[in-house]
């Protein structure tokens, strides 16, 4: 069985390449976006959901649950990296990548303390998914995904982490470890209509 990790759907705030304050909801395209890997995932033996309880990841993650019929577990530890005072200004006016800031802003969180709350909630995602019979879907966002892959998985041998995460994309990993990455940053799910913006923020 398998863990499918899913970024949240778009926000306006992606698109205008913003840090996101915690209350940023789901542009119409990522309400879009949600339902599509929401039908994605529906026939995918998903037997449970666990999500960031911040609402972009929240709606994503109840589109999912309601095609799989399905509660959601909130996991608080699965929230994007807090950017403090950031949040809400435009990621190209900043003249730094606040993305790969060590350090913590004012009223935000350092890299070292974001990853190692990541490396509870993986912990928390395994142990989760060892009580189940199915497949594990995780909604979150896409510095967390970015984290789990560069120190948590195992890519196939000569890949490369992307990057750039699309919203709603799907990556599969094995529930066991090493936790080998079977598909990677994949939405094909996703029509015209709903297809990911490739000039948005692929986190923040």
């Amino acid at each position: 069985m398998s863990i499918f990790l899913v970024r949240h759907g778009e926000t306006a705030l992606n698109v205008s390449r913003t840090l996101q304050p915690a209350e940023t909801p789901l542009s119409e395209r990522g309400e879009a976006q949600a339902r599509a890997v929401a039908r994605r995932l529906a026939g995918a033996r998903i037997a449970a959901v666990v999500s960031s309880d911040l609402p972009r990841a929240a709606l994503t993650a109840k589109a999912i649950a309601g095609a799989c019929s399905l509660p959601i577990v909130w996991e608080p530890l699965l929230q994007e990296r807090n950017f403090g005072d950031l949040r809400g200004r435009a990621y190209d006016t900043l003249g730094f990548d606040p993305l790969t800031l060590v350090g913590a802003p004012p009223g935000g969180e350092s890299a070292a303390d974001f990853r190692d709350r990541v490396a509870r909630a993986f912990d928390r995602i395994v142990r989760l998914r060892e009580g189940l019979e199915g497949n594990l879907a995780v909604v979150t966002h896409g510095l967390v995904i970015g984290a789990l892959l560069s120190a948590h998985v195992r890519l196939p041998p000569g890949t490369a982490l992307p990057g750039r995460l699309g919203n709603t994309s799907l990556t599969v990993i094995d529930a066991r470890s090493p936790h080998a990455v079977a598909l990677l940053d994949c939405v094909r799910h996703l029509d015209a209509e709903a297809s990911d913006d490739t000039r948005s923020l692929s986190g923040g």
